[in-house]
């Protein structure tokens, strides 16, 4: 039987140059597409299309198959970005890269590839799948250090069945050594880093342009006024720099770091230290999504990350009212800067369960309410 025709996401890459390699050398019908998803507006981002493009366009040239372009910058806006400032404006910190798997790279682009007579997609991620019965299971990348299993958790059984991961049972010096053995331009790239519309461009003036200021009160637990912030949108729990606070007098002396966001008076709450206040072990969700389609039981245990790269933590997953599709999630141990907006992802051993956004902890005051 003969296999399907696959079109990689060539990002101009290492990871999607190899991916491309590697399929090209197991005999596939294989083609090449750049999505561009931001219309760039600044010459000194991290995210040059023009120059990506230019990479992906010569491993097509290399590897010798067809190139495509598309510019998916307004179903990024509409899908992704809109969704993204608006949970700044809540006080909450989202994940876009989530989104932008859900609704862009896994969706938009499948819509194009079938377009254009692929039955398959192949990106560079470090995940893996297993194909049984009839299902697909996301599971952990090789490489603990690159494991991206986290992003894609959103997928549902059609995304992930039209998927393919060919560098997620490698470790990202195989991929470069692949690379480098073939001669790939892109052997020696960097990494991108952060988020890919503001790259590593200063966050408060790139998000400044889309949302105004809101100075408000920056204050302690106990109701003690330490300053002022600009806008809780500028601001994550956890976070420790651009407090402007290093040099207040009085306290313990220890670093000061955001411990919650009170939204309906617009106050920053800020301890010093490695304060109670940080620290949860029960949270709250909305909707989770199951990668199978239903939950494995209404109350289980399992491994959980509230953010990417944490170490697995022991947990015990609660099913709330079944209308709501909402999880109540105890730890085993207090988890620091439980941050509403940011995603809780589930695990049961190499598989990836699915996961949902955090609306509430027990951190700050003891009680449920949102972080």
């Amino acid at each position: 039987m003969k296999a399907p025709r696959v079109l990689v996401g060539l990002s101009g890459g290492v990871d999607s140059s190899v991916t491309a390699l590697l399929l090209k050398q197991a005999g596939r019908d294989v083609g090449g597409l750049f999505m561009k998803n931001w219309e760039e507006d600044d010459a000194s981002g991290v995210c040059p299309a023009e120059a990506d493009a230019r990479d992906a366009r010569a491993i097509a040239d290399l590897l010798g198959i067809p190139f495509h372009g598309r510019n998916f910058a307004a179903e990024y806006w509409d899908g992704v970005f809109e969704h993204f400032l608006a949970e700044l404006k809540a006080g909450r910190t989202p994940n876009p890269d989530i989104l932008c798997n859900r609704e862009v790279k896994f969706k938009t682009f499948v819509e194009h590839a079938e377009d254009l007579g692929y039955e398959r997609i192949a990106t560079g991620h470090y995940a893996q799948l297993r194909r049984q019965d009839g299902m697909v299971e996301l599971l952990r990348g090789a490489d603990a250090n690159k494991d991206q299993s986290y992003f894609l958790h959103a997928l549902d059984q059609q995304q992930l069945g039209v998927a393919e991961f060919p560098i997620g049972h490698l470790i990202k010096p195989e991929v470069r050594r692949l690379a480098t053995e073939a001669g790939l331009p892109t052997q020696a790239k960097r990494d991108s880093t952060g988020i890919c519309f503001i790259g590593e461009r200063n966050f408060d003036p790139f998000i400044a342009r889309y949302l105004a200021p809101d100075p408000g009160p920056m204050r302690t637990p106990e109701g003690e006024l330490i300053g002022e912030h600009r806008g809780l949108h500028f601001y994550t729990v956890g976070q420790r720099g651009g407090l402007n606070i290093g040099g207040r007098k009085g306290g313990s002396g220890e670093p000061w770091f955001v411990a919650a966001k009170s939204v309906p008076d617009n106050s920053l709450i800020v301890v010093q230290g490695d304060h109670p206040a940080l620290y949860g072990q029960r949270l709250q969700t909305e909707t989770i999504h199951w990668i199978a389609g239903t939950a494995p039981a209404a109350e289980f245990r399992c491994t959980a990350k509230i953010r990417y790269r944490q170490q697995d933590q022991d947990c015990r997953v609660r099913l709330l009212d079944p209308g709501s599709g909402a999880v109540e999630v105890q730890f085993e141990q207090p988890q620091r800067a439980i941050t509403a907006g940011q995603s809780v992802v589930f695990y049961q051993g190499e598989v990836c369960l699915g996961g949902g956004v955090i609306a509430l902890s027990d951190a700050y005051l003891g009680g449920l309410q949102p972080v």
